[in-house]
């Protein structure tokens, strides 16, 4: 057991930036989430193929812009071509793939905190992990909060961790693995973000007294907002930017 870490993020975080309401991890979706009074967001953060950090969930291209293929096989002259708003809606027709820099930059004019989810191509979770927390390390240099660097992949964690270990991190995962607190532990994760559904209460409470922090996915019903919150999670992460309201 050991204190938990100090923990300066809000407690509602907008998914993928701004949620259901702008076409996700693009600048659109910042601001939307700052319009719906949120103070952090969570992005996807991958490399093209220029070894170039860029928010992007998806491996391939298509669902989220009108690009075809993998992301990762461009360069980011190619990716910053592309309409990724359009499938959203026509106010959003031509918003551009951001790179991590162009996030930073507006997340610290605006007093925005980040959560930034390494998601990387397949078979590059230690190069991804490596540059994005290097860039990441250039990005918020002097800033006040660190972002948070958090993924599914372990090898993207370590790889991290190895870059830049005064930046904080955090394990996704779907259920809590039997070997969390080892797990937690070896990686120097300050939280660990589980999907709502598969928590107890009884977990958290565990995990907290360990020293560490929870983060819950993806939460869209104010009652079951309201229900974690009360059971003490340290974050809820939503779609709904317009119904649950951070403030």
């Amino acid at each position: 057991m050991h204190a938990a870490p100090a923990w300066l993020y809000p407690r509602f975080v907008a998914h993928r930036g701004g949620g259901d309401v702008a076409p996700e991890n693009t600048l659109a979706a910042m601001r939307a989430g700052v319009a719906h009074g949120y103070k952090m967001v969570e992005f996807d953060v991958k490399l093209s193929h220029d070894q170039i950090p860029v928010l992007m969930h998806d491996a391939t291209l298509e669902r989220t812009t009108n690009g075809h293929g993998e992301a990762g096989a461009l360069d980011f002259g190619a990716l910053a071509r592309l309409d990724a708003g359009s499938w959203h809606g026509a106010a959003f027709a031509g918003e551009p793939v951001p790179t991590l820099t162009a996030i930073a930059r507006y997340a610290q004019a605006n007093g925005l905190a980040c959560n930034v989810e390494i998601k990387p191509t397949p078979g590059l979770d230690a190069l991804t992990g490596t540059l994005v927390a290097r860039q990441a390390r250039l990005d918020w240099l002097g800033a006040p909060l660190q972002p948070l660097l958090s993924s599914f992949s372990e090898t993207a964690l370590e790889a991290a961790r190895q870059e830049a270990p005064e930046l904080p991190r955090g394990l996704i995962a779907v259920h809590l693995p039997e070997d969390w607190l080892a797990l937690l532990t070896r990686l120097g994760c300050v939280s660990i973000h589980l999907l709502h559904r598969e928590l107890t209460r009884d977990q958290v409470a565990r995990i907290q007294a360990a020293g560490f922090r929870v983060a819950v996915w993806t939460v869209n019903e104010p009652a079951r907002a309201q229900e974690l919150l009360d059971w003490g999670v340290d974050a809820v992460i939503t779609d709904m930017i317009a119904l649950i309201s951070p403030i």
